[in-house]
């Protein structure tokens, strides 16, 4: 199995692709720990990965806090005694508004979710990672950071600086065997598209099948990937079939990053 026994944290557990990646997770072997602010829902989370099979530990947190990242890496220690991987999904962004018209206090907001919270999460995995003689460690980024778009600033601006982070930890990191890569999103099909396609449809009146057949026609794969695929890339960079891999930049969008 892919990560069979392998130790893995997943933050910003969420409705979509979040979700996925940790059933997915549980399928080839990892034993998870899950966190994200709504305890209800990462709960339910964790039972779903259990009931198909797999072991996970839920952890309601705030990862903009050290004393919670703390808290969720003492959680895998607890119940499973190591740690060998992390992903960093947890985001922030505020209101999406042209930058003339927005607070920059949203945009530090952000900052203190999507970039710092991933650099407290290493720093709290690091010490058990170097115990474990290495791990690997994958920040979750977007498209955006390559095609920004208009009033997205909060949220592309933070996305950004963590692909930066993520360079940077892989340089400082590697001694111990610690890999740190980026992940690149585009569109994902899932609950949140769904629901914002929907949502776009019934304020402009243009039917939902040809708002998806024109986001698609923009991805050279013909389709909007989708959420579960696209998390089992995000294994594969855990795995140690990327044993060789740090400091990269994975495209995991359907090729609609060289899309014009």
């Amino acid at each position: 199995m892919l990560l069979k026994d392998k130790v893995v944290i997943v933050t910003g557990i969420g409705p979509g692709m979040g979700r996925k990646l940790a059933i997915e997770a549980g399928k080839v072997g990892a034993r998870l720990v899950i966190a994200a602010r709504r305890k209800e829902f990462v709960e339910g989370v964790a039972a779903e990965v259990v009931a198909a099979g797999g072991a996970a530990v839920a952890v309601a947190a705030d990862v903009s806090k050290q004393a919670d990242c703390d808290r969720i890496a003492a959680a895998a220690i607890e119940h499973f005694g190591r740690i060998d991987g992390l992903v960093n999904s947890a985001y922030g962004a505020g209101p999406f508004v042209p930058f003339e018209e927005g607070d920059l206090a949203d945009w530090r907001s952000a900052m203190e979710v999507t970039l710092f919270g991933s650099l407290q999460m290493t720093k709290s995995v690091l010490p058990h990672m170097k115990a474990a003689g290495g791990g690997s460690i994958v920040n979750v980024s977007t498209m955006e950071t390559r095609k920004p778009l208009a009033g997205h600033g909060s949220y592309v601006v933070a996305k950004t600086a963590l692909a930066g982070a993520t360079r940077q930890l892989a340089v400082e990191l590697g001694k111990y065997k610690i890999r740190v890569n980026t992940a690149i999103m585009g569109w994902i099909w899932g609950q949140p598209v769904e629901g914002y396609i929907d949502s776009m449809s019934a304020q402009s009146g243009t039917p939902r099948e040809i708002m998806i057949a024109g986001i698609s026609a923009n991805i050279p794969l013909g389709h909007i990937p989708p959420d579960q695929d696209c998390a089992k890339s995000i294994l594969l960079l855990l795995s140690d079939y990327a044993c060789e891999v740090t400091g990269a930049s994975l495209d995991i969008n359907g090729g609609e990053y060289v899309a014009p």
